[in-house]
């Protein structure tokens, strides 16, 4: 185990704080859809705490995985997208990004509800190691883990946050 420590709390609200600033370049208020589950956690909260009217969406990346065929449908919830993205401006929130697969799986996802006007990707951490080119537009913090570990966000019974460095 590594003696990595984040302090999620924090890094939640300086999110919220960069969020702020990026909420304000928009005429209209954009969609918030949460990557499930631990985006969807963050995205939630943001909402909340944003005072965004809209319903968040929900975004899973099961099916449009390239390790399906190992993971199957249970790694990740269900798609929920109770807005036409048509159109919209969309901000994609993730708890932790890391190769690039998740992103570009709910991304696919997403384009097969529809053509959004704009998405933008925000996420707490982002631990390098992509195997794919895509980047977030605002990150939070930087950490480098090596591969055999896993970073993962843990949310409490009263919504607080965690993480918790795990071996694999």
């Amino acid at each position: 185990m590594s003696s990595l420590i984040l302090d999620a709390e924090a890094l939640y609200n300086e999110l919220l704080r960069g969020m702020r600033l990026l909420l304000a370049s928009y005429d209209q208020p954009p969609m918030l859809v949460g990557v499930a589950s631990g985006g969807a956690w963050v995205a939630q909260r943001l909402q909340k705490d944003l005072g965004l009217a809209e319903e968040i969406g929900i975004l899973s990346s099961s099916m449009h995985r390239d390790d399906f065929s190992q993971r199957g449908l249970a790694s990740s919830g269900k798609t929920l997208l109770p807005f036409d993205v048509n159109g919209a401006h969309l901000i994609v929130v993730d708890d932790v990004l890391y190769t690039g697969r998740t992103t570009r799986a709910v991304l696919n996802e997403l384009f097969d509800y529809g053509r959004p006007a704009s998405v933008k990707l925000v996420t707490l951490v982002d631990r390098g190691g992509r195997e794919l080119p895509i980047q977030p537009d605002l990150a939070v913090a930087r950490v480098t883990l090596p591969a055999s570990q896993t970073l993962e966000l843990e949310r409490a019974e009263d919504g607080q946050f965690s993480f918790q460095v795990q071996d694999r």
